[in-house]
């Protein structure tokens, strides 16, 4: 799944850029934190009154600004980002999710001048926090791939060092727990033999397959984390990698376009089995396994073994308010309230954007962070589609968004060592992708009991559902809904998992695909691309260049996807192949178009 909502030699950590691992300990009676801002509220525009109501400038940051956890903002920034006619900026990054975040910061770090404008009041997009009450809730999930201190694939770990920060983590013994029909349990342990025995004790009869399954994932695992991930449309770069590691790179291609359904197939027979690989796909792309590109699966059941999952202390929000201020601290900027309606052209080349107060900042480059459909559709007039989007909105579809329930809990409702993460599809494989099928549920408390006022837990609860299903309703018939809706979720929730759950409740607040709409800039909510068919893996998805001279996009509606870890590996190779552009990276102008040509002609083969 998206939501959960996702590298660089050990010598880049030592010093103030370094993980800190906290082993088991849970963080007790830690001091509250107190938001940068006012408290943020997932509700709708029909469900709260509108925040942050007074000038309509945005919000620069200073050293001091959002990234500050335990002190308010005392001041907002310099006031000299008005409009910048001269066009002095060398790239603009639309939306600080960090798809985007990583984009600027790597950017920042080569030396270019990168404005970033965001919508909202606070970086991160579904990768954010809210506070309320106490309680500082993820956005998101809180599976944190690619953040381990070690390999080539912990990206967020990378972009965080890159710019010099330093996180305090937690790491979690369990990624997940699955709670499946027919009373399958399977627990997603840290260490791989560990997960390997529980799973071969579910299904003796397929321990051949099962080795045989996870063995080619880690095969494309260990070629993709030998490599040192940047764009796959620099040529220089790719041809550099290829003759240090021709094995590698020849593996990766074999498996581009293959999907983990079609791999699993060849080696396991067990319907039942195969029904869990696709509940391990889901959560990593919101379809089954067969639909799934074998890369992108392989990326995380690797990873959460190889480097594992670690929480930050603080919540998930810490890691893109570290890089926001790590963009600052290296000289660009970020702009809150700043809403981006259109890019600016001149003469077919993308030379700045525009925002909903009239104001006008122009650069050399523009990097979006929003999703294609709000791309290609909204900021960019949608006559003007170019072929290639047009070939990519035939190919795929906007992924569903979520109904989310943030909980504050009773602590006592909740079983000695429950684990942090849970998925739950109680009776019938086939409701897995159907909305409210499936139940993914977050307790970071249980790592990190600072989150919540003392004796309480937090629990987010979220489900995939179609924004078609929240349209044309009454504010009161939504609200009813709404409550009908979390009220039934959390009724399978006490069955399947914890008896008491509905009385232990002392705060709940709902969001639904208009909440992430609103408040997350995101065409119907959607959390990035699905294929409209059966994939032929990796091939149909685009990179970071655009038929737009100067125009990049970045994020999940980018190769490779869906995924923290993935819309990081986007935003590394986009801050490259800008890099390239701009003339902080070597280039060769005949390579990079043969590159090109060649890269779309094996989109159309998708």
């Amino acid at each position: 799944m998206g939501t959960l909502n996702f590298m660089f030699p050990n010598s880049l950590l030592d010093g103030t850029c370094k993980i800190v691992a906290l082993g088991d300990t849970k963080l007790r009676n830690s001091k509250q934190r107190t938001s940068c801002f006012d408290p943020l509220r997932v509700g709708d525009c029909t469900d709260h009154q509108k925040l942050y109501m007074g000038r309509k400038r945005g919000i620069v940051t200073n050293l001091k600004a959002v990234v500050d956890v335990d002190k308010r903002v005392e001041s907002y920034g310099s006031s000299d980002v008005e409009g910048n006619e001269s066009g002095n900026y060398d790239a603009i990054v639309i939306g600080s999710g960090i798809g985007g975040l990583v984009a600027g910061t790597q950017l920042a770090v080569k030396g270019a001048k990168v404005l970033v404008l965001e919508k909202y009041v606070i970086p991160g997009g579904s990768s954010g926090f809210y506070q309320k009450d106490g309680y500082t809730f993820d956005v998101g999930s809180s599976v944190m791939f690619g953040f381990s201190d070690k390999g080539n694939l912990n990206l967020i770990t990378q972009a965080l060092a890159a710019v010099g920060c330093k996180l305090e983590v937690i790491p979690d013994p369990t990624t997940v727990h699955f709670h499946l029909p027919n009373d399958l349990s399977v627990r997603i342990h840290r260490e791989y033999d560990d997960f390997l025995e529980e799973l071969v004790s579910k299904f003796p009869h397929e321990k051949e397959g099962i080795i045989k399954f996870y063995s080619e994932c880690w095969k494309i695992f260990n070629s993709l984390n030998s490599l040192e991930l940047k764009s796959l449309e620099e040529p220089i770069y790719l041809f550099g990698q290829f003759f240090k590691k021709p094995l590698e790179c020849l593996t990766l291609a074999y498996y581009l376009p293959q999907n983990a359904g079609d791999i699993a197939r060849k080696y396991i027979k067990d319907p039942g089995l195969l029904s869990f690989i696709d509940a391990e796909c889901f959560i990593v792309s919101t379809v089954n396994a067969l639909q799934t590109p074998m890369i992108n699966a392989s990326m995380v059941l690797c990873d959460r073994h190889f480097g594992g999952i670690n929480y930050p202390v603080g919540g998930v929000g810490e890691i893109a308010k570290s890089l926001a201020k790590g963009l600052v601290d290296q000289g660009s900027q970020i702009l809150y309230r700043a809403n981006v309606t259109s890019i600016i052209l001149d003469n077919g080349k993308a030379v700045g954007v525009k925002l909903s107060d009239g104001r006008k900042f122009y650069a050399k480059t523009t990097v979006s962070n929003a999703t294609r459909w709000d791309t290609f559709g909204k900021l960019l007039k949608a006559e003007n589609l170019p072929k290639e989007e047009e070939n990519f909105q035939k190919a795929y579809v906007k992924a569903p968004s979520f109904l989310s329930i943030h909980m504050g809990v009773k602590a006592d409702v909740l079983p000695p060592d429950t684990d942090c993460h849970h998925f739950t599809l109680e009776d019938d494989w086939t409701n897995l992708e159907k909305p409210y099928g499936s139940i993914f549920l977050s307790i970071p408390t249980v790592l990190d009991s600072s989150l919540a006022p003392e004796g309480q837990h937090i629990l987010h609860i979220f489900t995939t559902s179609s924004i078609e299903d929240w349209e044309g309703l009454s504010r009161k018939d939504y609200e009813a809904k709404k409550e009908l809706v979390a009220e039934r979720i959390i009724s399978r929730l006490e069955k399947t998992l914890f008896p008491g759950l509905k009385s232990s409740i002392v705060f709940k607040e709902v969001g639904t695909p208009k909440t992430h709409r609103r408040y997350l800039a995101r065409d119907s909510g959607t959390y990035g691309p699905m294929p409209h068919g059966t994939p032929k893996g990796l091939l149909g998805m685009p990179f970071n260049t655009t038929a737009i001279d100067g125009l990049y996009c970045v994020g999940d509606s980018c190769f490779p996807g869906q995924g923290v870890i993935a819309v990081a590996f986007s935003g590394v190779m986009c801050a490259h192949r800008v890099a390239a552009d701009l003339g902080f990276e070597k280039k060769s102008d005949f390579l990079d178009s043969a590159l090109l040509r060649l890269l779309g002609w094996l989109r159309t083969l998708a």
